[in-house]
């Protein structure tokens, strides 16, 4: 293997769907020139000029010029709890992808309004699951007399209208951070449980926190006829898994395990549970990016890591923890692409437009879909 090569203090080892929104266009001509010298500037004297009005969220992967201006900084789980709890901020500008933007504006209250600064930046994952699809396989349950008996569990990592499904038919929002807790929930609820849209989060939670064997875990293809599954193969299944993964931490092999093992045996591993099941579970260490950040964090001085998710924040762990030696797991530079659109010419925009008393890129969620979403959010929420 080649030697290590460093961008900034994040030490990377080897070499190594993005779906474009159908949301429309951001903005009309207007967006400042990444070039523009003035544009760190402008962002300050804009959020400055706005104040307590406006309330900035920023999540993990966002790219470090933007995450500077984020009031509060955290994975979904965390910024839905935030926009929850927040009840003054007349505008909220989020400053992670589509869904993001969605749940906070069903969490908020009607006076309030959710700006996404680039409307493009959706999310791989959350567009394998529609709603079209979705209804057909209930109406697969239905047919087959097991919907009754099955409870969905919805990672956060879906549109508003999946969640709207979910909180309908009386299941749960999940995160990475409490999908053991919201498992035996749907468990003590019924006998089988959807689990949309992440096929690797459920398998790894069902199979590692729960103990379900991996036969008991199916998958269900949309693009096939009853998910490309037997009658059989669904009335023995324990969990359906949704056929959808994350374009990012899909990446991650095990090969990239076995080699930094070889090359630095007392390397720790630590990874998301959204990377397969190989990976998960040959680290040492698996949990949400919350997890991640507070584990490599707390661990001793000297400590080695090489860490499996989005780039921007192993490299933002790195640069915050120049006491360890923090690696990236993948052989190629790779950051979560869509996350990534929102940057600071779109942010700039987004907040000089609230300063002139424009509202762009409001994202709004109508009133049925957000019943039933809100439901499922606050189930997860009670859990």
């Amino acid at each position: 293997m080649s030697s290590p090569t460093k961008l900034s203090n994040l030490l990377l080892l080897g070499q190594g769907s993005d779906l474009l929104s159908e949301r429309g266009v951001s903005c009309t001509g207007e967006l400042p020139a990444a070039s523009d010298p003035n544009l760190l500037a402008r962002a300050i004297a804009a959020k400055k000029a706005l104040g307590e009005r406006v309330l900035i969220l920023g999540h993990h992967y966002q790219r470090d010029e933007v995450i500077q201006f984020a009031d509060i900084t955290g994975d979904s789980f965390k910024l839905a709890q935030a926009a929850a709890d927040q009840s003054t901020a007349e505008y909220i500008v989020f400053c992670g992808v589509h869904f993001m933007a969605e749940s906070a504006d069903i969490l908020t209250g009607e006076h309030q309004k959710v700006i996404l600064p680039d409307l493009a930046a959706g999310c791989s994952m959350a567009d394998m699951a529609n709603a079209a699809q979705v209804d057909q396989c209930w109406s697969d349950l239905e047919r087959l007399g097991v919907a009754a008996k099955t409870i969905p569990v919805s990672y956060m990592n879906s549109s508003a209208a999946i969640k709207s499904f979910t909180g309908k038919y009386g299941g749960t929002i999940c995160t990475s951070s409490n999908a053991e807790k919201s498992l035996r929930w749907a468990f003590s609820k019924g006998e089988k449980v959807l689990f949309l849209p992440d096929q690797h989060l459920g398998r790894n939670t069902a199979v590692i926190d729960l103990g379900i064997s991996l036969d008991e875990c199916v998958i269900w293809n949309p693009w096939k006829t009853q998910g490309g599954l037997s009658e059989s193969e669904i009335r023995n299944a324990k969990v359906i898994l949704w056929r959808g993964h994350c374009s990012v931490h899909g990446r991650f092999t095990k090969k990239s395990i076995d080699d930094f093992r070889v090359r630095i045996p007392d390397i720790k591993i630590i990874v998301h549970p959204e990377c397969q099941h190989e990976v998960v579970t040959a680290a040492d260490v698996v949990g949400s990016t919350e997890k991640i950040i507070k584990t490599v964090t707390e661990s001793a001085p000297g400590t080695q890591w090489a860490v499996g998710t989005e780039l921007n924040l192993v490299s933002r762990l790195a640069s915050n923890n120049p006491d360890k030696k923090v690696y990236f797991l993948d052989r190629t530079v790779c950051y979560c692409s869509t996350m990534n659109r929102i940057d600071l010419p779109h942010l700039v925009w987004a907040l000089e437009s609230l300063v002139s008393g424009r509202v762009v890129n409001e994202i709004k969620v109508d009133a049925q879909t957000a019943r039933y979403s809100k439901l499922a959010l606050d189930q997860m929420l009670a859990l």
